[in-house]
């Protein structure tokens, strides 16, 4: 299975959030865990690519430094990376077309609106990536499953700004949250999955943050995290739908834990396309 990865992705935003960072982290344990894995260098999107997204007033400000990132700063190191990480996502949606299922090991997308950032997140690269992909293939539709613990604003507000009926947008954010909801919300993946029948690939935001011990989530457990993946990937790979995902969410101050839970989505991945 290929990883769209680069060094270049990684930033120190200086923030509570570790998304800028922990690329680096996660890829060092998926080495040395997953040696099977094929790790292919990103390819940058360019001004043009965001732009299909976001304004390209707000793009230009981000990338010159005169506009604020998701993050509420002006770091260059974070503006470089921002091309990388929205073309990881990229390059995971385009190696799952032909290969039935990849990763970015990148997060920071779903608050990201039209013409503005917030909540850890500048550009994003979900809708950067379907808007791209819909360039390349002018029939093709993009599914986009949020299962980070927050609701997916900014990916609901770039679809009503240019009114795209072929994006098909899932945001468990927007309806579980709460403890005593877990095993109804894992009793309804099939359901949700199927949503995305229709679609020629499925966009996975695999968040860590509906973690019970995060300080911004708090209602899965380790096994129910990992049993909701279980379910992505298996119901995926049975549809024959096209998988990339990313990382989404985790704030927990031990990040060795984050990164158990990036490690146990792969896992599952690669269990239920170990046949590919």
């Amino acid at each position: 299975m290929k990883v769209i990865y680069s060094e270049r992705i990684v930033a120190d935003a200086q923030s509570f959030s570790p998304s800028a960072r922990k690329p680096r982290e996660v890829m060092a344990s998926w080495r040395r865990r997953f040696p099977i894995l094929d790790v292919v260098e990103a390819v940058p999107v360019t001004i043009e690519e965001l732009a299909l997204a976001h304004d390209p007033d707000y793009v230009k400000g981000v990338l010159s430094l005169r506009r604020a990132n998701g993050f509420g700063n002006h770091l260059p190191e974070v503006a470089a990376s921002l091309p990388w990480t929205n073309g990881a996502m990229l390059g995971a949606a385009r190696a799952a077309l032909v290969q039935g299922c990849s990763a970015a090991p990148v997060a920071g997308f779903h608050h990201a609106g039209h013409a503005e950032g917030g909540g850890f997140c500048t550009f994003n690269g979900l809708m950067v990536a379907a808007m791209v992909l819909r360039r390349e293939r002018p029939d093709c539709r993009v599914g986009i499953l949020d299962f980070d613990q927050h609701y997916g604003n900014g990916t609901a507000g770039i679809i009503r700004e240019f009114g795209l009926r072929w994006v098909e947008h899932y945001s468990a954010g927007a309806w579980w949250d709460q403890v005593e909801q877990a095993e109804r919300f894992l009793g309804e993946i099939p359901a949700i999955m199927q949503r995305f029948s229709n679609c020629d690939v499925l966009l996975y935001q695999a968040g860590a943050d509906p973690h019970v011990n995060d300080p911004l989530g708090g209602w899965l457990t380790t096994a129910q995290l990992r049993q909701r993946d279980r379910l992505v990937f298996t119901i995926s790979k049975q549809m024959g739908l096209p998988i990339a995902w990313n990382l989404a969410g985790g704030y927990q101050t031990d990040l060795g834990k984050v990164i158990e839970i990036h490690d146990n989505t792969m896992l599952e991945c690669l269990a239920a396309f170990s046949t590919d």
